[in-house]
């Protein structure tokens, strides 16, 4: 008998390239969706949420940032750093000493919105781990085009085209659009990950939680 074919879910992954929680969920749902392998498939949608839309292109001191935010003593914030990167190593994502600042993040998701309308099968997930690994693995400034030149230009893609949305505003006004429509769904924190446009799961949860909610949710399509 042939292979039954997999379902398709559609996955909207709202998130900013900054955030550490966010490269924990991608990870953690990768890793659900390979346990499911022949079962279920995804289909990415990676949409823009900025932690710091007001941020110059400059950055800010992380700690100084994270300190004044969330009102943490140095020894806190000291502690949850290292939390996290036990849970990205748990995953097989690095989080490296060399991040110490954090930056704004709008070109970063304009690139990433012209890779969802132009890009072929896989390049939005290819750019967004590229991403994520750039600024938490490397330390690298996702608001400096020359970088996001050179990671375009690491994997292959179309850098004359995405140096040309760089300089130009393109995209700026759907990136915005796109922001203010989740804003408006009542998304405040990141990751969110949306299922079929209806069912969300908040936060960097373990890999057996994403597993268990995409199995339940294949078994209810029809």
């Amino acid at each position: 008998m042939p292979a039954a074919t997999p379902i398709t879910l559609k996955i909207d992954f709202v998130s900013d390239v900054v955030c550490p929680w966010c490269a924990i969920g991608l990870a953690a749902l990768t890793q659900a969706a390979g346990r499911l392998a022949g079962q279920v498939q995804l289909d990415w949608h990676f949409q823009p949420f900025e932690l710091n839309p007001g941020m110059g292109p400059g950055g800010e001191d992380l700690i100084e940032h994270l300190a004044g935010k969330y009102g943490a003593t140095p020894e806190q914030l000291q502690q949850t750093q290292a939390q996290i990167a036990s849970r990205g190593a748990s995953l097989g994502f690095v989080f490296g000493p060399q991040r110490t600042r954090i930056y704004n993040t709008f070109d970063a998701h304009r690139l990433l919105h012209w890779l969802g309308e132009e890009g072929g099968a896989g390049q939005q997930l290819a750019f967004k781990r590229a991403l994520l690994t750039s600024y938490f693995t490397d330390g690298e400034n996702p608001a400096d085009p020359g970088v996001l030149l050179k990671l375009v230009g690491a994997l292959g893609l179309d850098e004359a085209r995405a140096r040309a949305v760089l300089e130009s505003a393109e995209y700026a006004d759907a990136v915005r659009e796109r922001e203010d429509f989740y804003r408006g769904q009542g998304i405040h924190s990141v990751p969110a990950v949306i299922v079929n446009d209806r069912h969300l799961i908040q936060g960097g949860q373990p890999v057996e939680v994403f597993e268990q909610a995409l199995r339940q949710i294949a078994a209810q399509q029809p």
